[in-house]
């Protein structure tokens, strides 16, 4: 009996998701060539976006209303040090190995002296923060990112970048917590707490014209950020699709300089807005 009614329920959900991908797309709303899927993408995002209303923000309201700042801040350490294996492991791939003796020091120091992550000392020590994934890893070695997709419950990725966060729960040190309940125990707070540091982004989300392209736009160049470790190229985007004949109609003439484009601005590396 159980069987089926999570049968049902993942019925339900692919539905829901099926009947979401069935949108329009905004009047005027130019072709992205990250964005091949838009008309699905922004069906994901509109059950998301509905989700994220009636639970995830409610939740992460009421957590920032009941839980002292301290005790917050001490949540956020906790899971940002479980997750320290994950960057250390990807310095490494990645060739950076100082980073990953900075990443070893910041996790030995942290689940020590800051009583299993709870405190960071290593901050204090001067061992500083680093943020990598195995999808910045792939990024590094020259794989495409491919098309942007949204992802059911988990928002923006890429075709490059949603396979990797597979990856990326194997060398979480929560997947060999052997008792269920503490393993899976774990995600709802690390959920709960991510989305509330996010609270402060609603508002800008309420004030654009477009919050699917925003937050899609947003995650492309937060990723591009930190593939490059901030050095962002000036190499322009392609879509394979745009070949024509009067192409070159548009080229500058021969003798004349083309004008010079400023490149994109990196944006601050902070966490990508989820939906409002």
């Amino acid at each position: 009996m159980s069987k089926a009614r999570y049968a049902c329920a993942a019925l339900g959900l692919i539905c829901v998701l099926h009947l979401g991908g069935c949108v329009t797309l905004p009047p005027n709303s130019q072709r992205v060539p990250q964005d091949p899927w838009e008309s699905w993408n922004r069906g994901v995002y509109k059950v998301n976006d509905k989700l994220d209303r009636a639970i995830a923000k409610p939740a992460a309201k009421a957590y920032v209303r009941v839980v002292p700042q301290p005790i917050r801040t001490g949540v956020s350490n906790f899971f940002a040090n479980l997750n320290t294996p994950t960057v250390m492991i990807n310095d490494a791939l990645q060739g950076k190995f100082l980073a990953a003796g900075n990443d070893l020091a910041r996790f030995v120091l942290n689940s020590t002296v800051g009583v299993g992550g709870v405190l960071d000392p290593a901050t204090s020590a001067g061992l500083a923060r680093n943020e990598e994934d195995f999808g910045q890893t792939l990024g590094h070695w020259g794989v495409h990112p491919g098309p942007f997709v949204e992802l059911p419950i988990l928002g923006p990725s890429d075709l490059r970048d949603a396979p990797a966060k597979v990856v990326d729960t194997y060398t979480n040190p929560r997947q060999y917590i052997k008792n269920d309940y503490i393993k899976y125990g774990l995600w709802l707070p690390d959920l709960v707490d991510r989305r509330a540091a996010l609270l402060s982004l609603d508002d800008t989300l309420q004030h654009v014209y477009d919050p699917y392209a925003f937050i899609r736009d947003a995650y492309l160049q937060r990723r591009a950020y930190l593939i490059s470790d901030g050095k962002i190229t000036e190499e322009p985007l392609v879509d394979p699709d745009a070949d024509n004949p009067d192409a070159d109609k548009s080229a500058p003439e021969s003798g004349k300089p083309a004008p010079s484009t400023p490149p994109p601005k990196a944006p601050a590396p902070a966490d990508i807005a989820p939906a409002h």
